[in-house]
This record gives C-alpha cells, sequence and structure tokens, in this order.
C-alpha cells in the first residue's frame, strides 16, 4: 500500500513542480519541455511517472504533447486557471500581478451578486452555519489553519446560499482562491488587519434579508481583500531590495 501510495504522489510532485514554473511564468508559453528520457534522469524517476505528471499538466491545459516536436508550454488562455491545483499552483510563489488581479475581478463578478441572492433565498440553516463558520473565525483568527478553514467554508455556504446551480458549480474554485490569497498574505506579511469584521457585514446583510448592503458588504470586502494582497506583494518585494 505504502509502495502504491508513493508510485500516485511522484507524478503529482513532478506535475506541482513543472506547474508552479509554469504559472509563475519561469517557463513562457512556447517553451519545449526536455524530453521523456533526459526529464526522467534529471529527476531520478520512472518514465512511467514523469509521463504521468505530463498528462497532468496536459489535462490541466498547461501543456500540449505533439509526435516529433514535444511537450509544449501552452498559452495562458488555455490554462484551466479555475482548477484547485492551477490555483494552488499559482500561489505557491509569487502569484504573477495580471492574474491576481483577474481573480480579484472575477470575485467581484461573482460573490457580490451571490451575496444578494443568498439575502433573497437563504434558509435558517444555511445562516446558521455561516454564523458558526464566523464564531471559528473569530477564536481562531485567520492566522490559524482551523481560522482560514472556516473563512473558506463561510464563503461556500454563502454560495450556497445563493440557491443557485451555475453559481455552485463555482464553489470549489471561488472557495480555493479565498484559501490560497488568504495564506499568501499570511505567508509574504503577516496579515494586519482583521477581515472579520468585514464578513460579519456581509452576514448581518444576509441576516437582514437585504440584498442591496450584503452586495455593497460583499463588494467591500473583497476591495479591501485585494489591497490586502497588494500590499503583501510590495512588502515581499520590499524585503528583497
Amino acid at each position: 500500500m505504502t509502495e502504491r501510495k508513493t508510485s500516485i504522489r511522484i507524478p503529482n510532485k513532478i506535475a506541482a513542480d513543472i506547474g508552479v514554473r509554469i504559472v509563475a511564468g519561469r517557463l513562457k508559453p512556447g517553451t519545449i519541455l526536455d524530453g521523456e528520457i533526459v526529464a526522467s534522469g534529471q529527476r531520478q524517476v520512472s518514465r512511467s511517472a514523469y509521463r504521468e505528471a505530463v498528462l497532468i499538466l496536459t489535462a490541466k491545459g498547461l501543456v500540449h504533447s505533439r509526435p516529433k516536436i514535444g511537450t509544449r508550454v501552452t498559452e495562458l488562455d488555455q490554462w484551466h486557471l479555475l482548477d484547485p491545483d492551477v490555483l494552488a499552483w499559482m500561489f505557491a510563489k509569487e502569484p504573477q500581478r495580471e492574474l491576481l488581479v483577474s481573480l480579484f475581478e472575477l470575485r467581484k463578478f461573482v460573490e457580490p451578486e451571490a451575496a444578494a441572492l443568498a439575502a433573497e433565498r437563504r434558509t435558517l440553516e444555511q445562516l446558521n452555519r455561516m454564523g458558526s463558520c464566523l464564531e471559528i473565525m473569530e477564536q481562531e483568527t485567520l492566522h490559524t489553519d482551523r481560522g482560514r478553514s472556516a473563512d473558506k467554508a463561510f464563503h461556500a455556504a454563502l454560495l450556497s446560499a445563493a440557491a443557485n446551480p451555475f453559481v455552485m458549480s463555482l464553489s470549489s474554485s471561488v472557495t480555493a482562491v479565498v484559501a490560497w490569497s488568504t495564506m499568501f498574505k499570511e505567508r509574504t506579511q503577516r496579515l494586519k488587519r482583521d477581515a472579520i469584521p468585514d464578513h460579519i457585514k456581509v452576514y448581518e446583510a444576509i441576516a437582514a434579508r437585504n440584498p442591496e448592503a450584503a452586495r455593497a458588504a460583499m463588494l467591500e470586502l473583497i476591495d479591501l481583500a485585494f489591497s490586502d494582497a497588494t500590499q503583501s506583494r510590495q512588502g515581499r518585494a520590499a524585503q528583497r531590495s
């Protein structure tokens, strides 16, 4: 069983290593990756493990393999940017600013309207679930894994309360963005602003069944989160200089 788990993890680790370099811009579109024999030899893994890693990257749109040409890094518009693994790779290092901006634009397209719908459609059970998440966030803070998990669950519960199957289909991607951006801010420059009051404003508007206030509160939450994320980038750049 242990050998089987190890054999499964190796392709995932290889895919993550290459994926991080691609989404960080260190492997540019059009770059041809090393061939299977060379790459597996350099990494001291089996050719089948490297081949599986390439298949993982291909499934996520990051590379494309063609006979006699090799495996080439694809253009940005072919990447499956909402894939949870791709999002994780994006925040593993320093995310490209244009991707960070685009991610928060996506949140502004989706979450304020979802909050407004949730204010109209939420059930008492869904509201209580959001309230429980807030309690954990207040107790644990966003500096802890449990607090960040509660933050992710809060946003998932909100999207579920919107009662729109298309919005709900985005839940795993949106909550992944929330989780990874929070971890990025914590890792690069320990969170200086308490974001929990922003979440409480959203919760209170949804509890009051006030869609306009819920929309405005969520929009403010996202704008402040974006400001935090960009300040984290600036703080990291200052540390390098």
